[in-house]
């Protein structure tokens, strides 16, 4: 089984429109990661797809415009946060503000969510909105661009406003909220002047509201959740965060302020963690859009088995089996139907190593469906292609992450290369499961918890940390196993003092953990979105050519056979197999139809890439002469310029179909090589059988009058560009040859005159067997010399010239160039030239023959009747078996590849799985840390992860605090510039107390 894909080659830059989706956690409009797209086409768009969304009654979300105008936002709170100049962007169905720094401040709020929009009766030339939120909440919008600007904006914003009324979906929210537990958390609490008494005393009615309730909860509200609830302080942050909910929104209409990111930075309270997870990545908004799809993915596909469910179905007992929702059926049986659902919606990336411990952990505090739409934001845009088939996401942030430690932290960089340490021995773990696997979960989930507020930038500061707090350490190791014992001893002391020797009793109660925090996103902080960005596109071009060489191994090591080709020749056929499929891509894997799914009683097979006739022309071309025409052109401006055109014909169809031996009406690299097997190595009398045999339709052992005309097609079809008669002539003897001799050797009726004329058949009944088109090919000097051996040398085995993977440059030259470097382009340059070389006498075109065996023009030779006199006379039923035994005895040595075209640069060929390969690679490395990760994917269990009961927590932590816990990470919280002078600062102030316009 080989699967051959150029995906990775088709790999694009995100547009402006896409990076801002992404920015604002948005559902995205058009997929731009080719395996979603592939796997969405497969699997069928969820419920409020946009087949769906166009039904509903006025225009469609895709014909909404989009559009952003500067703004100041405030918050209709006197007081209680500044205001903040920056962008104001209206993304149907969706509205969304960034501050000028992009970190300060952000919203995305769905427009369902807004109940009132009204202008503010402001000072003259000022332009201000009021919007007032589900939540009761309201904020103003100062629209500070131009006057027309601004019109045109609340004319679109009205418009979409519109748009959301009709579809009722503004009818869905109230639904939708009670899900959430942030609306039961605000609901209980009481205003911030009452007691601490009354505090307590709604902390203790929440249990019983909570089973009232319809919100949303993981395995945690029953397992309890890691972590002693005192130590972890979740009365003091859950108090936090109330207060923060109640004045800053929640869920669909969350404002996030510079204390919203300090507030995740502490940690998020357990009962809050999930719903926080997915609002913060955006997961919240698909599973708002697509009700009940979870369910019904679920019940669809109950008792049915793909390529992952065996696989699944391995692992399951090893998602953190320390917890003990996992040692019971319950939580088992959520994780399956978890993985599960995640696979049949995206069969292209199906199941991967590591997900059912991302999984797992998001399943303890999230619901399954919640945890559903998690993973799919995370491997679809959070860690894009971390858990695909390839791996490629995870390989590219490898050496992205060791890029990155080569310019911060060069001297453990040169210490690793000198005793030969692979760094993604223990950081490829790391990025794959979130530091699931590697530290206690009380922190992993910390450190996710940043994960989900800032993005991926979180795993690089991270990791660049642990280096550099154990630099003294790393640099005595010597080995992998030393760096992963240190690593391992690191992560068990993350809850102990940093400072145990301190006389400051302050910096002994920083722990491991807080100082790992501190180094993160403090000495790390220029590590920034657009810093991994670009390392990305730095080292995109280098890891697909790894993994693509990574993958023909496997192909070819995975072949049942390779018949009489070495591992180098199978290399050259599965290069020019793959550029075939980059150039005329093979139809996307489909799956049967429901009905016809196998049960679990009977494995599904594994997906396999097969190709279908247009691409197995493409590919035909590239390995024999006479499927394509190569015209060498010469004019004025260019010299033996090459120009290769795909040839068309019947005999290429019916090769086509002569190798499908499964009828699948595709070929697999398997049959492929058996195919060419078939063919490249055969002696004269095989190559006759073999011909005779790709002519015979229905297999019966016979040549109708039409197959011979037709096999004489195709011997003037490989013939077409030879120089000279001589192959023309020998085809003519052919057809006459074969109509004599089969004419002559037709049976008579008894009583007969011999002499007469044969009886006529139809031209579809059997005419002439094997044993006579072998005489009649034998009888022809140049059909024998063909087929002997210029007809295996057609199949030429040469390097193909490797194939450049697209430019991920974006800046001004690098995208001009594009533009400007295309094969139409190329095609109107060439036009030109010949134009001109016509034009001033200088235009040769020189046919380039498919076997250039004769090069002087020669006349073709009489025809000789191969019928003996006896024969002329009579013709017998024993003269119906010929004295040639038809039995063809194999030999032979296998054909030695022909040498490189003229005009070809043998620089540019690559030689296929050479053992003497030189080109620098570095993912061999990664390729043996990925295959060790299973053993280090082992979870280490850590004491602190103990669940502990929460029943007397209470808000009695005098001792602590809330600014105890504020304190942790004041060193976070850097000054935010508002963007904003003292006088616009005063008047957004101003605006939060105006009136309506009436």
């Amino acid at each position: 089984m080989a699967t051959i894909s150029p995906h990775l080659r088709n790999f694009k830059e995100l547009t402006r429109d896409q990076l801002t989706e992404l920015f604002f956690a948005l559902p995205a409009s058009s997929t731009h990661n080719p395996e979603s797209a592939d796997a969405q086409a497969v699997a069928g768009s969820p419920s409020g797809s946009k087949e769906e969304k166009e039904k509903g009654a006025g225009p469609s979300e895709t014909e909404l415009e989009k559009m952003e105008i500067n703004a100041v936002l405030s918050l209709g709170v006197q007081g209680e946060e500044d205001s903040y100049a920056g962008k104001l962007y209206l993304l149907p169905p969706y509205l969304a503000f960034a501050s000028h720094d992009r970190k300060s401040v952000r919203f995305t709020i769905p427009l369902c969510a807004i109940r009132r929009v009204e202008r503010l009766n402001a000072r003259a030339g000022i332009y201000a909105l009021s919007l007032s939120l589900w939540h009761s909440m309201k904020i103003v919008v100062q629209l500070t661009s131009l006057r027309p600007t601004a019109d045109l904006f609340c004319s679109l914003l009205r418009d979409a406003l519109k748009v959301e009324l009709q579809k009722g979906k503004m009818k869905a929210v109230k639904g939708f909220v009670k899900t959430c537990y942030s609306e039961l958390l605000v609901a209980n609490a009481t205003a911030p002047e009452q007691s601490d008494e009354k505090l307590a005393e709604a902390a203790k009615t929440e249990e019983m509201t909570a089973a009232e309730s319809m919100y949303l909860g993981g395995l945690g509200l029953k397992f309890k959740f890691p972590g002693d609830p005192k130590k972890l302080r979740e009365a003091s942050k859950t108090k936090l965060w109330t207060n923060y909910l109640r004045t800053h929104g929640r869920n669909l209409t969350l404002l996030r302020y510079p204390q919203a990111t300090r507030l995740v930075q502490v940690g998020l309270p357990n009962r809050l963690r999930g719903e926080m997870w997915e609002t913060l990545s955006g997961s919240l908004y698909l599973r708002f859009e697509n009700p009940g799809y979870y369910d019904r993915i679920t019940a669809e596909n109950q008792g049915r088995t793909n390529t992952s469910t065996e696989e699944i179905e391995k692992d399951l007992h090893r998602s953190l089996p320390e917890y003990s929702a996992y040692q019971s059926e319950e939580g088992i049986g959520a994780l399956r139907r978890v993985l599960q659902a995640f696979s049949f919606k995206n069969p292209e990336t199906g199941y991967c190593q590591a997900m059912n411990i991302l999984a797992a952990a998001i399943l303890i505090y999230m619901s399954e469906e919640q945890a559903f739409w998690l993973l799919e934001v995370i491997c679809d845009r959070l860690l894009p292609g971390y858990y695909s088939p390839s791996m490629h996401g995870t390989l590219l942030d490898q050496r992205v992450f060791e890029s990155l430690v080569h310019r911060c932290l060069p001297i453990i960089h040169d210490h690793c290369q000198e005793v030969d340490v692979q760094l993604s021995v223990a950081s490829l773990p790391w990025f794959l499961s979130l530091f699931i696997n590697s530290m206690p979960m009380v922190f992993a989930f910390r450190i996710m918890d940043c994960f989900f507020c800032m993005g991926p930038k979180v795993l690089f500061q991270v990791g660049l940390a642990i280096l550099k707090i154990n630099g003294e350490k790393l640099l005595k190791i010597q080995d992998d196993g030393q760096f992963i014992h240190l690593m391992r001893e690191y992560f068990s002391s993350l809850g102990d003092s940093a400072h145990p020797t301190s006389s400051d009793p302050r910096a002994r109660a920083i722990t491991r953990f807080q100082e790992l925090l501190l180094v993160s996103f403090r000495e790390f902080a220029v590590i920034t979105d657009e810093t991994i960005l670009n390392e990305r596109k730095r080292y995109r071009s280098e890891i697909v050519h790894s993994i693509e060489s990574f993958s023909k191994r496997s192909a070819i090591r995975n072949l049942r056979t390779l018949e009489r080709f070495t591992k180098e020749q199978a290399g050259l056929i599965y290069d020019a197999l793959f550029k075939a499929i980059c150039i005329e891509p093979p139809p996307a894997v489909s799956l049967p139809p429901p009905s016809l799914l196998t049960t679990k009683d009977q494995a599904e097979e594994r997906p396999e890439t097969r190709i279908g006739l247009k691409t197995f022309k493409v590919f035909l071309s590239e390995i024999c002469t006479w499927a394509r025409t190569e015209k060498i052109v010469s004019n004025g401006f260019q010299k033996h310029r090459i120009d290769r055109e795909i040839a068309e014909h019947e005999l290429i169809d019916r090769l086509f179909f002569f190798w499908d031996t499964s009828f699948r009406g595709a070929l697999s690299f398997q049959d492929v090589v058996l195919g060419m097997d078939g063919v490249m190595f055969n002696d004269l009398m095989e190559n006759i059988e073999w011909f005779f045999n790709l002519h015979d339709k229905n297999k019966d052992g016979y040549l109708t009058k039409d197959e011979v005309l037709t096999l004489s097609e195709s011997l003037l079809f490989i013939f077409r560009h030879e120089i000279g008669d001589a192959y023309l002539g020998a085809v003519s003897r052919f057809m006459s040859n074969a109509f004599e001799y089969g004419d002559t050797l037709l049976p008579r009726s008894e009583g007969s005159d011999p002499e007469s004329e044969p009886p006529p058949i139809e031209s579809n009944q059997p005419y002439i067997n094997l044993a006579t088109f072998r005489m009649v090919v034998l009888a022809d000097e140049i059909l024998e010399s063909f087929f002997e051996t210029d007809f295996s040398a057609t199949f030429r085995l040469e390097p193909v010239p490797l194939m450049d993977v697209p430019n991920s440059n974006s800046g001004l030259l690098g995208g001009l160039w594009q533009n400007i470097a295309t094969d139409d382009n190329r095609k109107i340059f060439n036009k030109f030239t010949d134009d001109f070389g016509r034009a001033i006498g200088k235009h040769q075109v020189y046919t380039r023959p498919a076997i250039g065996k004769y090069t002087a023009l020669e006349e073709p030779k009489a025809r000789e009747s191969l019928l003996t006199p006896t024969m002329r006379r009579s013709a017998s039923k024993a003269s119906l078996t010929s004295p040639v035994d038809s039995s063809s005895a194999t030999l032979s040595s296998p054909s030695t590849p022909a040498s490189l075209p003229a005009g070809a640069d043998p620089g540019q060929g690559r030689a296929a799985g050479a053992a003497g390969d030189t080109e620098y690679s570095p993912m061999p490395s990664m390729f043996q840390a990925a295959a060790t990760a299973a053993a280090l994917m082992e979870r280490t269990p850590f004491a602190i992860d103990d669940a502990k009961d929460d029943e007397d927590e209470s808000d009695d932590e005098t001792d602590v605090g809330d600014d105890g816990v504020m304190d942790e990470v004041d060193a976070f919280l850097e000054a935010h510039d508002s963007g904003l002078t003292e006088a616009e600062r005063e008047l957004a102030q101003d605006l939060i107390n105006a009136e309506p316009v009436k």
